[in-house]
């Protein structure tokens, strides 16, 4: 289905994760993180996102406590920064599929 974000028209699956990560922006990720109730991104926030995208490209899959062991962030600040489902939020907000498991 489709979505505005950051006026552009975006494909979403039904939860509202980009189903192609090319549609990704900055302002993408920025108008994602105020619908998840995250609020502004900061350098912390980006850090994070910045490795999740990383993971996906590798093709390399994610976990809560693969976040906590990247040496980006430990598990205590990534439930911080992406309160109430941290990986779920924080890879929506990324643009990137939703982590199996």
């Amino acid at each position: 289905m489709e979505k505005v974000i950051a006026g552009k028209s975006i494909i979403v699956n039904e939860e509202g994760y980009l189903q192609d990560f090319n549609q990704w922006t900055k302002e993408v990720a920025e108008e994602i993180s105020v619908e998840e109730g995250v609020g502004n991104l900061g350098d912390r926030h980006w850090a994070v996102i910045n490795y999740l995208q990383d993971c996906y490209k590798k093709e390399d899959p994610l976990t809560i406590r693969k976040v906590g062991k990247s040496g980006v962030t430990d598990i205590k600040e990534f439930y911080e920064l992406f309160p109430g489902g941290p990986l779920k939020k924080a890879t929506k907000i990324a643009g990137i599929k939703k982590p199996v498991g």
